[in-house]
């Protein structure tokens, strides 16, 4: 553990597990390697942990294969009170769990409290779910007869978690897959594996038993999934991450002909029409785009603004981007925390770069800033022309392009041209114009004059390429449940 790090600092990574958890034990990797998890704002390491293996994650299903038969045999009731006293808890410990967020992946700490209260509403959520999963009984339609259907866990699910929102992304799976009385294993990102592991150690506190829960870390993502999407005794792969890995998961996951959710890549537009509330407008643009540093796969893209508008906008936009504080999320006057890693922080730059070689305008920003840390300016890039990657391409950054539109039309193509389709945002006081669009655009979710549209209680995912399945909602825990119908000769 770094000794730069303060008391507080210590202290909540010193409490964090550092082992694998199987069968309801924290155990070392079977190969006893570990590896560091850093700290993207200073580039130091935190802590080091278990460096799971393919036997490691092989034994982790075996354990949840094992105990699958007995908890779905629980009483629906004891597994919503489970999720229940684990959304106590994680309210009780918001501000550790918010502090260990943002050590390992950088965000400021008001957008790692914000998580931490989002992640544990999925617990609520779905301890008030369990109870009320039902079939159906009816006369069959020809009087002679009846139809009988009941709803069954799926069995055993592999979940691969991703980094830029590591507590919430488990509990959106993990939730409805306790309520649905199906066993796991959970993968998360190598670069934020630390909450994941304070979210196990907390399930573990609140009464889940042994075996239903497992979580493998490890440095090597694919080594340790493959084998599992192989494995006859999984059932159900869930995935939230880029399109391009979820294409390979999907491939894998054809040969046990696994039930698959996709969470996939992102391009989401943000429009703003003329008659729109320009401060409502702007305001809901900072929440849409620097959310978690821009490193959303709901985070707006792409700015497309009527013209007559367009130029007083993107002042004020750029006004407000400008004014944000970059630092260390931990300190309590940052707005702007680090991007995850090297990695991204040149392609960020490398969109930007693009995009002014085409003839964009920097309003503000545009600059990578001194380190140490994995920092970038807010920027926002004014006159972006149609055939610039940073219009194709999701950033996963603090950079906002905003090109022009004249009419309805063209607004409408401009949000329509991407292989992405998971959310828009909308800005018009016309309610039919909103109507129109809201109808017209290919997403699976659509923000309509407000910044944020995630929630626990609504049907979170995409359609086209940004994948398929939905988590939250009535409709999550649908995902993990299997329709039996019986036919009664009466």
């Amino acid at each position: 553990m770094s000794s730069s790090l303060a008391a507080n600092e210590q202290h909540v990574l010193q409490a964090v597990p550092s082992d694998l958890y199987i069968a309801g034990e924290w155990r070392a990797a079977a190969a006893g390697a570990r590896f560091a998890v850093e700290d993207p704002s200073t580039q130091l390491p935190l802590v080091e942990i278990a460096d799971g293996t393919a036997e490691d994650a092989l034994a982790a299903l075996a354990a949840a294969a094992e105990m699958q038969s007995e908890w779905a045999a629980w009483a629906p009731r004891e597994r919503g009170e489970i999720l229940r006293r684990a959304y106590e808890a994680i309210v009780a410990r918001s501000d550790e769990l918010a502090l260990l967020m943002t050590l390992e992946m950088g965000k400021a700490l008001a957008e790692s409290r914000a998580e931490i209260a989002y992640a544990a509403e999925f617990f609520r959520w779905f301890s008030e779910e369990a109870v009320r999963v039902h079939g159906r009984y009816m006369v069959n339609t020809t009087g002679k007869g009846r139809i009988l259907t009941m709803r069954q866990p799926v069995g055993p699910c592999v979940f691969v978690t991703p980094w830029n929102f590591p507590t919430a992304m488990g509990t959106r799976k993990i939730a409805p897959a306790i309520a649905a009385g199906c066993t796991m294993v959970v993968k998360p990102a190598q670069q934020t594996p630390l909450s994941m592991l304070a979210l196990a150690q907390i399930l573990e506190q609140a009464g889940l038993p042994g075996g239903v829960l497992n979580v493998i870390t490890s440095r090597r993502s694919g080594e340790v999934i493959e084998p599992l999407l192989k494995d006859e005794r999984t059932r159900k792969l869930s995935f939230t991450g880029s399109t391009e890995v979820g294409r390979s998961l999907i491939e894998q996951s054809a040969q046990q002909i696994l039930r698959v959710s996709m969470e996939l890549g992102g391009n989401a537009p943000f429009i703003v029409f003329a008659d729109a509330d320009l401060d409502a407008a702007v305001e809901g643009a900072v929440i849409a785009k620097m959310r978690n540093v821009g490193e959303a796969c709901t985070a707006a893209n792409r700015f497309h603004v009527e013209e007559p508008i367009a130029q007083e906008f993107s002042r004020r936009l750029a006004e407000r981007l400008g004014a944000m504080k970059v630092g260390r999320g931990t300190e309590p006057d940052t707005d702007v925390g680090p991007l995850i890693d090297d990695k991204q922080r040149r392609k960020v730059a490398e969109l930007v770069g693009d995009a002014v070689q085409r003839g964009a305008r920097v309003l503000v920003g545009g600059e990578a800033l001194d380190g140490p840390g994995y920092f970038y300016a807010p920027t926002v890039l004014a006159d972006v022309p149609a055939d610039a990657h940073v219009l194709a391409e999701e950033v996963f950054g603090p950079v906002a392009p905003i090109a022009t539109f004249a009419t309805e039309q063209q607004a409408l193509q401009a949000a329509n041209r991407t292989e992405y389709g998971l959310v828009a945002y909308l800005y018009t006081r016309d309610l039919e114009r909103a109507m129109r669009m809201a109808e017209g655009i290919e997403t699976g979710m659509v923000g309509l004059n407000q910044g944020i549209v995630s929630n626990p209680a609504a049907p979170f995912g995409g359609v086209k390429q940004s994948g398929y399945g939905r988590e939250g909602g009535f409709e999550g825990i649908g995902e993990y449940l299997e329709t039996k119908y019986v036919a009664l000769s009466l």
